[in-house]
């Protein structure tokens, strides 16, 4: 089988027309469920061969972890190169919450995460644990090493990383995606994204935000690499 593209998270690994296919894929799931998405059916969907779906995905419990991955991708994270700034850092938090938002809400998420739900009690049903393994967890993954890049370059404050992770990931989105899997719609003031992330990572910043005091964060713990 060929190497997993999404080893590293990086959807950048995916070609243009691997895009494509993977995107016709997520269309064969949300519209016909785990059973629609075969390979002779992605091949005549997205008109390519068999042998290059294999070739590109593996079989098709890879290719579905591809699909899941891919559409993870969708929320943009910086990696943990230094910020400029403490603006471009706190810029950064905003794209991410603002993407998280959109992805979560968006039509296809909701679709897979009901199927997954829908699917939760089958033997044998992998759609959960891969939305969970390639979804969840490695946002989540890049998330936490995003505010650790925040705390070495005193940006931030906290001593627990996946305790600081649950709180921005609270405040970002808070029931609204449990109340959209159930059928409900956004409130007026829930449906401007981008406003409802800065104001998220504004409360964040009222938690987290190292002060500068003479050239050191006040109230925070150095990282033990900065000692």
């Amino acid at each position: 089988m060929e190497q997993d593209p999404f080893a590293a998270g990086d959807a950048d690994r995916f070609t243009a027309r691997q895009g494509e296919v993977l995107a016709e894929a997520l269309h064969l799931l949300v519209q016909g469920g785990e059973r629609a998405l075969t390979t002779a059916g992605l091949a005549r969907a997205a008109n390519c061969s068999k042998e290059s779906l294999y070739k590109w995905f593996g079989d098709r419990d890879s290719l579905l972890a591809a699909v899941v991955a891919y559409q993870a991708s969708k929320v943009r994270i910086e990696d943990a190169a230094p910020a400029g700034s403490r603006d471009e850092f706190r810029a950064r938090l905003v794209t991410f919450a603002e993407d998280l938002l959109t992805v979560l809400a968006g039509d296809t998420s909701l679709a897979l995460n009901r199927l997954a739900i829908s699917h939760a009690s089958r033997e044998g049903a992998p759609l959960g644990r891969l939305l969970l393994e390639r979804g969840r967890k490695r946002i989540s993954a890049r998330a936490k090493a995003l505010l650790e890049a925040g705390r070495r370059q005193r940006y931030l404050a906290f001593d627990d990383t996946e305790e600081a992770w649950q709180t921005l990931y609270g405040l970002i989105v808070g029931d609204l995606h449990g109340r959209l899997l159930l059928g409900d719609r956004p409130r007026e003031d829930e449906a401007d994204f981008h406003m409802r992330s800065v104001a998220a990572i504004d409360r964040f910043y009222r938690l987290h935000e190292a002060v500068i005091q003479s050239g050191v964060p006040s109230g925070s713990k150095e990282p033990p690499s900065a000692r």
